[in-house]
């Protein structure tokens, strides 16, 4: 555990998969970056240019990469339009985009924009149970009308862990690209999405990557695609070395690099930049070790004490991400109460609580805690007087 490299909120937070907290190594990278900016103003583009790209490698060692194939830039939504601009293609009855029923609802609203744009349908894999995918359903769906299929890697209302390896080959075998949202395994566990031939992937750095509210996003873009010129060409995308050319011709750089539209905002690459320190000095696979021992560790403590709440989570170790889901009628009501005694969870309507005890700086101790208040909020009801007045908590 590295609790002490980070800057955490009283109490014990379990939040880590909604937003991560600030890490030392951000905070004194934005400090720098804006050093730079007061002292030498615009002369500090001469170390900033290529600052997105600088990132690319420690992004690939978390994403089974190489780092051309990776670039920060952007959110998930924008990057994800800019993919599709890129590979969907529909032609004949190819034409129609996957996603599942559980899908966090940005993904849906792109490929509902694109299949509406150029007459496809959306496709949804069918849930049995409302939390999870079964293996048949996501295998059955991959039909021959398909063109793009888009899966996240983890669910975000269950925590459920998808067989990238084995969906992405029976993809290709029925001639589908396909896409992974990584945005709930990203820092939490490792990925081989070179070697398994995935077309391309999303994220966001915010959850456990600890970038900051609103940190960019990021793409991955297998090498075998590089000839194909994206969809939706920006300033940024172009080759470094003749970007201030200022010529009206794009010329896009070489690999994930030319996916990028806009200019870049350096304070949130900052961010990025200080809390990548960590996971490079950490490393995934001892990240990933941990964070098992933690989510296990939870369903144990709540089979033990807390009998009323139902684990929506899959128990094998293979089939979970980073973070457990709880379920409870009043869910939202004890989210609050939770918080109000700094501990800090994460709710989904209508009675999800999600908790992630991040390996970087929770432990069994928090675990103890968190379930002994959950424990003594159900004996005491007093949950039940709480007040809701807020959309968000």
């Amino acid at each position: 555990m590295r609790k002490n490299c980070f800057l955490l909120p009283d109490g014990i937070y379990l939040d880590g998969n909604s937003l991560g907290p600030v890490t030392k190594t951000s905070k004194a990278m934005i400090k720098q970056r804006l050093e730079e900016w007061q002292y030498h103003g615009v002369s500090s583009w001469e170390k900033w240019f290529h600052l997105a790209e600088s990132l690319s490698p420690s992004l690939a060692k978390l994403l089974g990469a190489n780092p051309e194939e990776v670039i920060t830039t952007g959110s998930i939504s924008s990057n994800l339009h800019a993919l599709l601009a890129t590979f969907y293609k529909p032609k004949g009855t190819r034409k129609n985009i996957l996603v599942t029923a559980l899908d966090f609802p940005s993904d849906v609203y792109v490929a509902q924009s694109w299949v509406k744009r150029l007459k496809g349908k959306l496709i949804k894999i069918p849930s049995r149970d409302g939390h999870t995918l079964h293996p048949k359903d996501i295998l059955a769906s991959l039909t021959e009308d398909i063109a793009v299929a888009i899966l996240p890697t983890v669910l975000y209302r269950s925590g459920q862990l998808l067989d990238v390896k084995q969906i992405t080959k029976a993809a290709h075998k029925k001639g589908i690209l396909i896409g992974w949202d990584a945005a709930h395994s990203i820092g939490a566990l490792p990925h081989q999405f070179h070697d398994l031939g995935v077309d391309f992937a999303v994220w966001c750095t915010y959850k456990y990557l600890n970038a900051g509210p609103g940190a960019p996003g990021g793409l991955f873009v297998h090498q075998k695609h590089f000839k194909e010129t994206p969809g939706l060409p920006g300033w940024w995308g172009n080759q470094k070395h003749t970007q201030f050319e200022m010529t009206h011709e794009f010329r896009p750089a070489e690999g994930a690099g030319a996916y990028q539209m806009g200019t870049p905002s350096i304070l949130a690459l900052a961010a990025l930049e200080g809390s990548l320190k960590l996971f490079d000095e950490v490393g995934i696979e001892t990240i990933r070790r941990r964070s098992l021992e933690l989510t296990s560790y939870f369903i144990e403590q709540v089979d033990k004490h807390l009998p009323e709440m139902n684990i929506r989570t899959p128990r094998k170790p293979e089939e979970r991400g980073g973070h457990i889901v709880l379920e409870h009628a009043e869910a939202q009501r004890l989210s609050i109460a939770l918080r109000q005694r700094h501990v800090i969870p994460d709710y989904r309507a209508p009675n999800l609580l999600r908790l992630a005890p991040a390996a970087l700086y929770n432990n069994e101790a928090d675990i103890d805690i968190a379930v002994r208040t959950l424990r003594t909020l159900l004996d005491s009801k007093v949950y039940l007087e709480v007040e809701i007045n807020s959309k968000v908590s």
